[in-house]
């Protein structure tokens, strides 16, 4: 008996124990939440789910545990700077040398073969338009193929063109683990004070040929310099709000969220167990974000298998959880329904079309 299982067991013992003029509510809760992620438009804006993310990475039933948990799309990620960072004895990740000239780019025509052939083996649709996006509850989980850093563009801005049309590339992350040639990431000091002019015109070609910006991992001025070149919504795909981040932390300010807001954009919160141990914790962060953001700019990042510590959502049949945990605190169908997918897809129509 799988965890969802076990909960939905424990759910319905939690309806009968119920009083009777309290029961009927209680099942409609339940009810709901399963009716969040049954046939909707349910989508994480940034996994490396089923895992690709090396040579050697033993691949797991990313399509099948989709179809249990509800969950219609997945952003899947190659990480194009993978050769040139590795993850310390305190979980941390820097990088640990410069790439080779043309390293970045072979590796991720390399990377971005494995997630094909993972979604060919698994049955999963490709998507590369809104049209495909809209239809994926009814065709069976899809992904959108992703790139969590630019690095294999190494200078040449037509590369973005060309991962487009030879991989798919429908949604790329500016900068991930090292600082490059677009501009500087919050794990390390800065190099290039925000947003090169090269990683502007990343931006506006992007916009130019309908691929999403993704500005996780960067630093404020980063996402200052990608705000002002951008015409299009941005995504922050994996974060969560914090008071005061540390100097180096993945966490983001109120203002730093309310810059993509103001684009029209997204940002997906992440489960890791170190900021939300609980189910109930997520969603209390998800809510707390909107609160700041609006409801509108709100969605989840599970960065499924590329946390370096437990997640609250390690199975993708865990997600109904999250439905149910969003309801109990009082959030409407509707607006639990942005959060769970309905926002990025209405960045993702506004950049992609």
């Amino acid at each position: 008996m799988t965890m969802l299982d076990r909960r939905r067991l424990l759910a319905a013992a939690a309806v009968l124990a119920t009083p009777g003029p309290l029961r009927a509510r209680a099942a409609e809760a339940i009810d709901g939440a399963n009716a969040l992620v049954t046939g909707r438009l349910t989508i994480d804006m940034h996994s490396h789910g089923g895992g690709f993310l090396r040579e050697e990475s033993v691949v797991g039933p990313v399509v099948e545990e989709m179809r249990a948990g509800g969950l219609a799309v997945a952003c899947l990620a190659i990480v194009a700077d993978g050769p040139t960072h590795k993850v310390f004895p305190d979980r941390t990740i820097h990088p640990v040398r410069d790439p080779n000239p043309g390293e970045l780019y072979t590796w991720s025509v390399g990377a971005f073969g494995r997630l094909h052939r993972l979604a060919q083996a698994q049955g999963a649709r490709v998507i590369s338009s809104n049209a495909d996006l809209r239809a994926a509850p009814s065709r069976g989980p899809a992904v959108i193929i992703a790139s969590e850093g630019a690095d294999f563009l190494e200078g040449h801005l037509d590369r973005v063109d060309e991962a487009r049309v030879k991989f798919g590339l429908r949604h790329l992350q500016l900068v991930h683990y090292r600082p490059n040639e677009l501009g500087d990431i919050q794990t390390e000091a800065p190099v290039h004070d925000g947003l090169t002019e090269f990683g502007a015109q990343v931006v506006r070609e992007c916009n130019r040929l309908g691929v999403v910006v993704d500005v996780a991992h960067a630093t404020y001025d980063v996402v200052k310099g990608a705000a002002a070149a951008t015409t299009r919504p941005l995504i922050l795909s994996h974060t969560s709000l914090a008071g005061s981040p540390g100097p180096r932390s993945r966490q983001i300010t109120a203002d730093h969220a309310r810059l993509v807001a103001q684009t029209g954009g997204v940002i997906g919160v992440w489960p890791p167990a170190s900021i939300f141990p609980t189910v109930d914790a997520l969603a209390a962060g998800m809510a707390r974000l909107a609160d700041v953001v609006g409801v509108d700019h709100v969605g989840l990042g599970s960065d499924q298998r590329g946390l370096t510590g437990p997640s609250v959502l390690p199975s993708y049949r865990a997600f109904p959880l999250l439905a149910q945990a969003l309801l109990a605190r009082g959030l409407s169908a509707d607006d639990a329904g942005k959060m769970l997918g309905g926002n990025y897809a209405r960045a993702f129509a506004a950049n992609v079309g």
